[in-house]
């Protein structure tokens, strides 16, 4: 198997390997945050409250899809970096060929599915009228364009899964730029409304897909199949499904989840709806550190665990958790102050009302970062030693959650329940993660000792 440049994450120090991994993945994750801010701000400066309203009713849905691109690249990622750690370059290319050809039939059912059911999800949503059909010129074309969001995050998802993860950075930044670029072109020289948004991001995605597979084509050759890798092998379609699907899933199950959540707070006005997709940008810039150290645990533990590391994975896992500890603190502090400065300027808007519904959301639910980082890492870990059933069932435990919210508790509270309503299901899920993995974690322990000469 050919030498890359990359991290080496199965030998050595954890705590240098983990930053050194996670740092790029960081930057990849704040620049793929640029191409959602940047709508939101652009369209809010440029077309109005009413049009920000109109980005955000599809914000869920968005998350939705993206979210299920994103754990199916990262799902089928985790069988070809344990391919990487046994060393299995045969096997390595036909997983390859496998991820391809599952990603481009999974394009087709998400396209489809859009097709027949996008407007009437937004109706049922219960998506304002006055902003419904700029809500769904927005989110058809981010839907028709789902197969380049596959094709870059499964290269992506190659590069990282062995411990390269720092090209498709570059990738990403130049197509953030190229996003914020066209966005300002169609929206203000165009006049191409909200729709120009997603037409942007979909062109810039393209670009960076186009970039990432002629890198891997010209630098890692050895990731790329022949035409005899593509052959039919029932277990590792089976396994690579699975895994993907289980990923995918799982942040499905999350975003329908946050799709019923989104509903309620549709019923609440375009205010409180533009508050709420102002504060959620901002959070995801908060906790990218956080998503950046439990991305990186799967590719981790998934190396490890093809090398039969299981003493390291339990201590990287415990060096993640601090890790995240450690930021949560900070930047929970960091919120409480700035949050009205920071929703001013991501939503462009001086309404004193939405400064002050986004703000008391950031400030609460920052609150309990804490729980999420060890909820994400531990989630991730279970992932890579291959506990797919665990995550998948702490997915059902918030989507049931906010059924529950949904129908029980905002119609009662307002905004106050939506704010509430995630951070509170936060603690159930990371304990029931917690056990599973101590679990887990004894038990890989005990199979290495007796199996040991």
């Amino acid at each position: 198997m050919k030498k890359i440049q990359r991290v080496d994450l199965i030998d050595g120090p954890i705590l240098p390997a983990l930053l050194s991994f996670a740092f790029p993945i960081l930057l990849s994750n704040i620049f793929q945050q640029v191409y959602n801010i940047s709508d939101v701000m652009i369209v809010g400066r440029f077309l109005g409250q009413k049009s920000l309203a109109a980005v955000g009713a599809t914000s869920a849905i968005f998350d939705l899809i993206v979210g299920f691109a994103v754990g199916v690249g990262n799902g089928m990622g985790i069988i070809i970096a344990r391919n990487y750690g046994a060393k299995n370059e045969d096997q390595l290319r036909k997983s390859v060929a496998a991820t391809a050809v599952i990603g481009g039939v999974l394009s087709l059912f998400v396209i489809f599915f859009g097709a027949v059911g996008l407007y009437p999800l937004l109706q049922f949503l219960g998506t304002p009228s006055a902003i419904v059909s700029q809500s769904y010129l927005y989110i058809s074309t981010i839907v028709n364009g789902v197969a380049v969001t596959f094709a870059y995050n499964l290269c992506a998802g190659l590069l990282r899964a062995v411990g390269d993860s720092l090209a498709a950075l570059y990738f990403l930044i130049i197509a953030a730029i190229l996003n914020i670029l066209l966005d300002l072109y169609f929206i203000t020289q165009l006049h191409l409304g909200v729709q120009s948004a997603g037409i942007a991001t979909i062109i810039a995605q393209s670009f960076s897909a186009l970039l990432c597979f002629f890198y891997i084509r010209k630098k890692v050759p050895f990731l790329l199949p022949n035409r005899t890798d593509f052959v039919w092998d029932q277990r590792l379609y089976q396994d690579l499904i699975s895994q993907g699907l289980t990923m995918g899933l799982m942040s499905s199950i999350v975003s329908i989840g946050t799709v019923i959540l989104q509903s309620a707070i549709n019923k609440l006005g375009m205010t409180i709806i533009s508050a709420q997709i102002s504060a959620r940008r901002i959070m995801s810039f908060a906790l990218l550190p956080i998503t950046a150290i439990s991305s990186s645990m799967t590719t981790f533990t998934s190396q490890n665990f093809g090398a039969k590391q299981f003493r390291r994975i339990q201590q990287g896992v415990k060096q993640a958790c601090l890790l995240s500890l450690t930021w949560s603190i900070f930047v929970s502090i960091l919120l409480f102050f700035t949050s009205p400065f920071l929703t001013s300027l991501i939503s462009g808007s001086t309404n004193p009302n939405l400064i002050a519904n986004a703000s008391l959301y950031l400030q609460i639910s920052s609150c309990f970062y804490p729980v999420l980082g060890c909820l994400l890492i531990l989630g991730n870990s279970l992932q890579g030693i291959g506990r797919k059933l665990t995550p998948l069932i702490s997915s059902f435990i918030e989507l049931t959650g906010k059924i529950l919210f949904v129908l029980l508790i905002i119609p009662h509270t307002g905004y106050i329940g939506v704010i509430l309503c995630e951070p509170l299901i936060w603690v159930p899920m990371t304990l029931q993660l917690w056990f599973t993995y101590h679990k887990a974690s004894h038990q890989l322990l005990a199979s290495s000792t007796s199996t040991s000469p």
